[in-house]
């Protein structure tokens, strides 16, 4: 089972500073090397709720939460919550953080305000499959900027869940994107994306937001 949560990261200055506290020190650190103001507020925010998140499932004080990072970027709970079983991913996006927890199979999360780029075309011929390109170029100018976020964050969330970082190649899997469409993995290299090993499911965070969530099959599923 997999709980999701989105939260708002603008809070005010006295909320944040009791949120600062629960950091530790080499979160402390990093935030003092972002430029004050908001986006420093909210990278405390962010990892303060992360901390509130796992340690009520874990029973521990928010501060007591060892949280470790692999060579590639994926957060991890440290050696002493191993037995837990935990798998926790994070997004954030402008004032809206999402936060997917679960146990057993991996989890990856990704959220998005939707909003129309002046270079979308080009990312999405750098960034998406040859499938995926045909289906965004046949969608309506309308519904371009769904269509497009819909398929960046479901392969933002997938390469997260794998936890290979961008090392994962894009090319190598191919999500549904249109507005019309569910969400669907449709390939993972040559195993279809029913018989894959791994689930996608699109949410709206908060309002112009959209948000994909991707979480490994497991035997009970």
């Amino acid at each position: 089972m997999v709980e999701m949560v989105a939260t708002r990261l603008d809070l005010a200055a006295g909320e944040v500073g009791a949120l600062h506290a629960l950091l530790s020190g080499a979160e402390q650190q990093r935030a003092s090397r972002i430029a004050a103001g908001r986006a420093r507020d909210r990278f405390i925010v962010a990892r303060a709720r992360l901390r509130q998140l796992l340690g009520s499932r874990l029973g521990v004080r928010p501060e007591s939460v060892e949280l470790t990072t692999a060579p590639k970027g994926k957060p991890g709970l440290g050696s002493r919550f191993v037995d837990a079983n935990l798998r926790f991913n994070l997004a954030h996006c402008d004032d809206v953080a999402a936060y997917a927890i679960g146990t057993g199979g991996e989890v990856g999360i990704d959220i998005e305000a939707v909003r129309a780029l002046d270079d979308a075309d080009r990312l999405a011929g750098r960034f998406f499959s040859e499938a995926e390109q045909a289906a965004y170029r046949g969608l309506v100018p309308a519904e371009r900027p769904l269509g497009f976020f819909n398929c960046w964050t479901r392969k933002e969330a997938f390469i997260k869940a794998q936890g290979d970082g961008f090392g994962y190649p894009l090319d190598r899997f191919d999500v549904s994107l249109a507005p019309n469409e569910a969400a669907r993995l449709l390939r993972v290299g040559d195993v279809s994306g029913d018989a894959c090993g791994w689930r996608v499911m699109s949410f709206s965070p908060a309002p112009g937001f959209v948000g994909a969530l991707v979480t490994e099959t497991t035997a009970d599923d």
